[in-house]
């Protein structure tokens, strides 16, 4: 993204007027919207928005616009933010032994593709040390003997380094309720599963004994209810009745690492909204 914008994300009650009533507010201030997208969930009859605003047009400076939108959020009863692409997010990872959503991730890092800040790596294992710290970034490790402490002490490195966003990179650990509750929308996880088929613990091994003909990949926000919080981004791939349970785990990385990826972009350029325990993915 080569030029400053400014995201706008609202949810609200739908109703006559939303549209006209923040394109108008922008436009009396001089913004240049470059991209608008909106959607109404029939179902619970809630409206989306999610428009980028050229910065440089815009007369206001953030906090200014902050202050004289809330006024009219407020007649809208809207859920509102607005970030700064000159602003990257902090993207903390926790990872287990498996390296190849961690690796993925800090190649598009590395490369540019993803913009954000990685402040820290935190794991409960020190096989992934060395790798981590040629990046130059800063590696945790949490012993997980103590479940309470363990999670206290990557709350407190989450704090610590002013972290956005909790990256579940094949973490293989279940997060506190209390966690969850906490951050919810901030914990995003990458489960080898094509959700809700096969939650929870070993899915190939469970899609093989089923013999199932597609595999895939769910990249979720994590809840208190174990894979069950809202969808942002899936994949899939076709297997037949002569691959292995090994097979599916050789397939099912490559699927993992893209998915991830794929809603980790979605979610730190702020075109996720949830809506109850489904998310509205403005592409």
């Amino acid at each position: 993204m080569s030029e400053r914008r400014y995201t706008l994300t609202i949810a609200c009650p739908d109703r006559v007027g939303i549209i006209a009533a923040v394109s108008g507010f922008i436009a009396q201030h001089g913004g240049f919207i470059v991209e608008a997208s909106y959607h109404t969930d029939l179902e619970s009859q809630r409206f989306f928005m999610r428009q980028e605003i050229l910065a440089a047009s815009l007369s206001p400076g953030l906090t200014e616009f902050h202050a004289q939108f809330t006024s009219m959020a407020a007649e809208f009863d809207m859920d509102w933010r607005i970030s700064d692409s000159a602003t990257k997010k902090r993207i903390v990872i926790l990872i287990s032994k498996q390296d190849h959503c961690l690796n993925d991730l800090l190649h598009r890092w590395r490369s540019g593709e993803l913009e954000v800040d990685i402040p820290c790596v935190i794991s409960n294992h020190e096989d992934l040390r060395g790798f981590v710290e040629w990046h130059g970034i800063p590696f945790h490790c949490v012993d997980m003997t103590d479940k309470t402490a363990a999670f206290e002490n990557i709350e407190h490195l989450f704090k610590q380094h002013h972290g956005d966003t909790m990256v579940l990179a094949r973490f293989m650990q279940i997060i506190p309720p209390q966690l969850c509750e906490r951050y919810a929308g901030r914990i995003i996880n990458i489960h080898h599963s094509f959700l809700p088929s096969f939650a929870g613990a070993r899915p190939y091994h469970q899609a093989y004994q089923r013999g199932v003909k597609l595999i895939g990949a769910t990249c979720h926000y994590v809840t208190e209810d174990l894979d069950a919080g809202p969808i942002i981004e899936q994949d899939t791939v076709r297997i037949d009745h002569g691959d292995t349970v090994e097979d599916m785990v050789r397939y099912g990385r490559d699927i993992e690492k893209t998915v991830l990826a794929r809603g980790l972009r979605y979610h730190v350029e702020d075109r996720v909204l949830v809506c109850g325990n489904k998310t509205i993915v403005f592409r």
